[in-house]
């Protein structure tokens, strides 16, 4: 059965590539892990209804779960594609490194994650392939390298970097224009509201400059944006997500002027205190789209809404001031 979107959204291009998502990706950590098989096919289902077309995953999600070896998110969206039909509709993100059985970005290790991730996703060709985490005890010359190698075969249409230095990726395009091999065309921070490091670490600086499309991740904050924990004894009430310790570690003077600023425009939008957060994301300089998981279609909701919520300037001043 293909599903087809109930809802129309306006599609943006993925840095120089030839991919076309709609601005906002589908976190899938938490499959396989905080949301079991039939949750997450729920949200899936809600999630391309709702006009999404673009989701993210890894190959290690999620590996630090008791009785997980890694994969299980992965596998997840693989066999929901399967019995939805809808591989060509959708838009896929994985990444490499965290694995257990493939740690690292090595040559020999980079070939066999991706025929694994592959199998488990049950496809022949990965949309946008991210290097997890920087490898120091790897050549970047060999990572590069076999990043390339992988669009040359058809195992991927695109390169993605996650958690670099703005110097690392300066390298990376040195070598990759050297040897001519295929150039990254994605980059995926971490930065939000609360975490604005982004701005002035230099990647956004290299992201304009090579045409990177933005993706951030925790863009919620661990569930603190999305107005979840506004008391310290909120991380320990029922139903209290696996992140909430993190997230409160963000309830300070500054983290409740930006709630309260949050507050303020939500209720202006008569949207979720999430939705705003998200769109503040949305429409900074250099950012692609969000990346933000729910675990239920009611969570979801608040992250589809983006779709239609626009800041004025005034708001994204005001938050942007909130925070500073």
């Amino acid at each position: 059965m293909t599903q087809n979107p109930t809802t129309q959204i306006a599609r943006t291009r993925i840095g120089t590539s030839e991919l076309e998502i709609t601005p906002l990706a589908l976190g899938a950590n938490v499959f396989g892990w905080t949301a079991d098989r039939d949750a997450s096919f729920t949200v899936l289902d809600a999630f391309v209804a709702g006009g999404g077309n673009f989701i993210d995953t890894a190959d290690g999600y999620s590996h630090w779960a008791p009785g997980h070896s890694g994969g299980e998110s992965e596998t997840i969206i693989g066999e929901w594609l399967a019995e939805r039909g809808n591989r060509d509709s959708v838009v896929i993100a994985t990444k490499v490194s965290t694995h257990p059985q493939f740690p690292g970005l090595a040559a020999s290790n980079i070939h066999a994650a991706v025929d694994a991730s592959l199998a488990r996703l049950g496809i022949d060709t990965i949309d946008l392939y991210y290097a997890h985490f920087d490898d120091a005890e790897t050549p970047l010359e060999e990572t590069v390298e076999a990043f390339s190698a992988l669009v040359d075969s058809g195992k991927i249409r695109a390169i993605g970097v996650s958690n670099y230095t703005a110097e690392r990726i300066a390298e990376w395009f040195s070598i990759a224009r050297a040897g001519g091999f295929h150039l990254p065309v994605a980059l995926q921070p971490h930065y939000n509201l609360v975490e604005r490091e982004f701005e002035t670490n230099g990647l956004r600086e290299i992201a304009e400059r090579e045409q990177l499309a933005v993706f951030t991740y925790f863009s919620l904050a661990k569930g603190f944006l999305a107005g979840k924990y506004r008391e310290a004894t909120d991380a320990t009430a029922p139903g209290a997500s696996a992140r909430a310790e993190g997230a409160i570690a963000y309830l300070d003077d500054r983290g409740r002027a930006v709630l309260a600023a949050l507050d303020e425009i939500a209720a202006a939008h008569e949207v979720e205190v999430a939705t705003v957060a998200l769109a503040w994301l949305r429409q900074q300089p250099a950012v692609t789209a969000p990346i933000a998981s729910g675990r239920t279609p009611a969570q979801l909701a608040a992250l589809l809404a983006t779709f239609t919520t626009e800041l004025s300037d005034a708001e994204l001043v005001r938050l942007t001031a909130a925070s500073a």
